[in-house]
């Protein structure tokens, strides 16, 4: 990709560039005859496409950033931080470090020294963005359901406050600046070395292994899982208890119930190549980058793909229980976005989806207008209607006239409390009725809303900045019986994010399964974007 920003419309960059050599003429001494440099008339026709540039360069009367005589530190500092941009996972391609070496030792004219000087600007400008804010500038656009805003900075601020500041320093402070990002980026080097060195060896075969078993599977397991870093070398070819605890720290590491045996979710999660580990880990590495911003205080943090939501108060996890996301069929997905939760409401009222309503209701009440009792008939002026007056088989799901609710009961689809965070995608956290699904390993059951295995203890955390009693406080809401609101003094960030890859509390990576797909999809798209898999070698 090229370093320049989008194009302008055709004439506005010979526009722009008259423009900028008739200020030139304003910065002129009075009574000096004006004479535009062949350096300055090079680098104002180079950054004439680039408002931001051509701001910073105007302001500074043209003078050097990267290609003066005092400027070495400077370009010294750009150019060993771009030689390792593919260490953050990013596109080297976009930032030509190789060439920028070769132009700063080579420049032979003071035309070629504006226009060196413009190209390490932008190398600049699009490295900054991409290690702070990442290379995506648009997840939507690979996925509807991945609707991210990545925080992007002023350009014209980013490159101002990098020219009065330390070089290296500077450049250093770039990068998301958590141990989650800092321990994914020693993975990703972690990774290299292996897949350098031949990867972890032959897979594992067979649907289950077992502790006290032998024979060449339990080799094959034993060999695996040294190469990763689980076991010691050894010569037991027997299902022991050294490899049984391996076993269990991986499973621990991948969100399996630590038994010790190597059933099939085990040997999945054993038998992933390192190329497509560390495929999740740069995806990690850029999600990172789109929540590289402060996240509040207090925020809840809901990772789809660990099927848990967290309270966070600053880096400390204060609650963490387990929850249900949507099921893998794409119009269920839970979406990743951010917002803010401003209340929640106990004993609520469930308002059937509209979608839920006609693809799932009308065709039972059709065949019996009785099925589905639980559920009350509202017509359109929001009057609750007798179901005995109406012939469900005379509406299709285009005229389906009538509107489903469940009124608040112990078995009300979302169970006795929802947080309410408002979002165009119309989804919440809330309880359930339904509890045993949370036993599951992969919980994906949900039409898009995120079911809480401990509702009451999640509004017990959320309502004690605001109660000396929250127990108390949700317990008089909850034994009304009728619906009530409950509002948040202070209302919380929420962020549904999407991560198969990161580092936990301890420093240890964790990995998860791509359940919708997603992390395969924006790989493909930071390939095209020009990010490649490294194997380091030695």
């Amino acid at each position: 990709m090229s370093l320049a920003v989008l194009p302008l419309r055709p004439l506005s960059r010979l526009a722009a560039f008259v423009a900028i050599l008739l200020s030139l003429a304003v910065l002129a001494p009075a009574g000096r005859a004006q004479t535009v440099s062949p350096y300055v008339q090079a680098l104002a026709e180079a950054v004439a496409d680039d408002p931001a540039l051509a701001a910073f360069y105007r302001d500074r009367a043209y003078d050097a950033l990267w290609t003066g005589s005092d400027d070495a530190a400077r370009r010294g500092a750009l150019l060993d931080t771009l030689s390792r941009a593919g260490d953050h996972g990013l596109p080297t391609g976009r930032y030509d470090a190789a060439g920028l070496r070769a132009g700063f030792a080579g420049a032979t004219s003071e035309a070629d020294r504006g226009r060196l000087e413009a190209r390490a600007s932008k190398a600049f400008l699009a490295y900054a963005d991409d290690v702070q804010s990442g290379v995506i500038g648009a997840p939507e656009r690979i996925d509807a359901a991945m609707a991210v805003v990545p925080p992007r900075r002023d350009r014209l601020a980013q490159i101002t406050a990098f020219s009065r500041a330390e070089p290296a320093r500077y450049l250093r402070a770039l990068p998301p600046d958590t141990a989650d990002y800092t321990g994914l980026m020693r993975e990703k080097l972690a990774l290299e070395r292996v897949i350098g060195a031949g990867g972890w060896g032959p897979t594992v075969p067979g649907e289950k292994l077992e502790p006290g078993q032998g024979g060449a599977p339990v080799i094959a397991l034993r060999n695996r899982l040294h190469r990763m870093g689980y076991l010691p070398a050894t010569a037991s070819a027997v299902y022991d208890g050294a490899l049984q605890r391996a076993v269990q720290t991986l499973q621990q590491d991948h969100g399996l119930a630590p038994d010790g045996v190597a059933g099939p979710a085990t040997l999945r999660a054993i038998n992933v190549s390192a190329q497509q580990r560390l495929q999740s880990v740069i995806a990690g590495m850029e999600r990172a980058r789109w929540l590289n911003r402060p996240l509040g205080a207090r925020h809840v943090l809901v990772n789809i793909s660990d099927f848990t939501v967290r309270v966070m108060d600053g880096d400390r996890e204060t609650f963490v229980t387990r929850v249900i996301v949507g099921e893998t069929r794409r119009s269920h997905q839970t979406p990743e976005f951010s917002d803010m939760m401003t209340h929640m409401i106990v004993n609520p009222t469930w308002n059937v989806p509209r979608s839920i309503a006609v693809k799932e209701y009308l065709p039972m009440l059709q065949r019996n207008p009785n099925a589905a009792s639980h559920l009350a008939l509202y017509n359109a002026r929001g009057q609750r209607i007798s179901r005995g007056g109406v012939d469900f088989t005379a509406y299709n799901a285009n005229t389906f006239p009538f509107a489903l609710k469940e009124p608040p009961s112990d078995g009300n689809a979302l169970g006795l409390v929802k947080f309410m965070f408002p979002n165009p995608y119309n989804v919440y956290l809330h309880d359930t009725p339904t509890k045993n699904l949370f036993a599951r390993s992969q919980r994906t059951f949900s039409h898009g809303c995120v079911r809480v295995q401990q509702p009451f203890e999640l509004a017990h955390v959320l309502l004690a900045p605001q109660s000396g009693n929250p127990e108390a406080a949700f317990n008089a809401a909850l034994q009304t019986g009728r619906e009530t609101t409950i509002t948040l003094a202070q209302p919380v960030p929420v962020h549904l994010t999407y991560r198969t890859a990161w580092a936990d509390s301890r420093g240890r990576i964790q990995y998860r399964a791509d359940v919708y797909g997603r992390d395969a999809k924006l790989f493909d798209a930071l390939a095209r974007q020009g990010v490649a898999l490294r194997a380091a070698q030695g």
